[in-house]
């Protein structure tokens, strides 16, 4: 891992791994994570943690693998999840929102299901005799966003000039271009996924690493620590 100066900096002897976008790609989130424990050997760190940025499930093979990995905390050390807008709209779907249905299983919400077992034409009252209880209070758990040092981790991004107490989850979980357009610095460097780029998206407000492990592109994670970061990708 080649690492270069980042635009944001965390408290002495701290390091933060953050993983973007798996969207049912258990396969590659287990390499990944391979990839981090191997790098902690060769670097250990008393301080570390790991940060999933949400979107665990849609579109890919194997959902309900992937949350069972990321809530199991798989590399041993603290383990922040957070909620993605795909997280969202299955809470939605599954708590009977018909409008959520309907758009959840049109955007990778088929396959999903197909995961937990669930057989083809299932009506969603009776997808809770397939899908695990245990798996859903995890999702509903899901936090927000987290802090450490000068960067803030989210899925989507923030709406700039609003302080991050009066943020809406809607934005957090959904924001696009009015966080991606703005040039002018934030309260904090912002880590996210949800918008998918062909590389990390490296800005002097935001770090953006999705990119679209289900579409054919690499599963990215960034590694911080002081004012430097690095890439691990599959």
């Amino acid at each position: 891992m080649t690492e270069q100066l980042a635009p944001g900096c965390l408290p002495a002897g701290q390091r933060v791994y953050a993983i973007g976008d798996v969207h049912g790609c258990s396969d590659m989130l287990d390499e990944l994570h391979a990839l981090i424990a191997a790098d902690l050997r060769r670097r250990p760190c008393d301080d570390v943690r790991l940060i999933h940025l949400g979107d665990y499930i849609d579109r890919g093979p194997d959902s309900a693998g992937v949350i069972e990995r990321v809530m199991r905390r798989p590399l041993g050390i603290p383990t922040i999840n957070l909620m993605g807008n795909h997280e969202e709209l299955f809470l939605s779907a599954f708590d009977g929102d018909r409008g959520a249905v309907d758009v959840w299983t049109q955007n990778g919400g088929i396959s999903t299901l197909a995961s937990w077992g669930v057989p083809p034409r299932t009506r969603p009252r009776d997808w809770p005799n397939f899908i695990p209880a245990h798996q859903v209070r995890q999702l509903r758990e899901l936090a927000l966003h987290h802090v450490v040092g000068s960067y803030l981790f989210v899925h989507a991004g923030i709406r700039p000039g609003v302080p991050l107490a009066a943020q809406t989850a809607h934005d957090l979980r959904w924001i696009r271009k009015p966080f991606l357009d703005h040039d002018g610095p934030l309260d904090y460097v912002v880590v996210h996924g949800h918008t998918v780029e062909r590389a990390p998206v490296v800005r002097p407000n935001r770090i953006g690493i999705d990119t679209g492990a289900v579409l054919g592109g690499q599963l990215t994670c960034v590694m911080l620590q002081d004012d430097r970061m690095g890439f691990l990708q599959v």
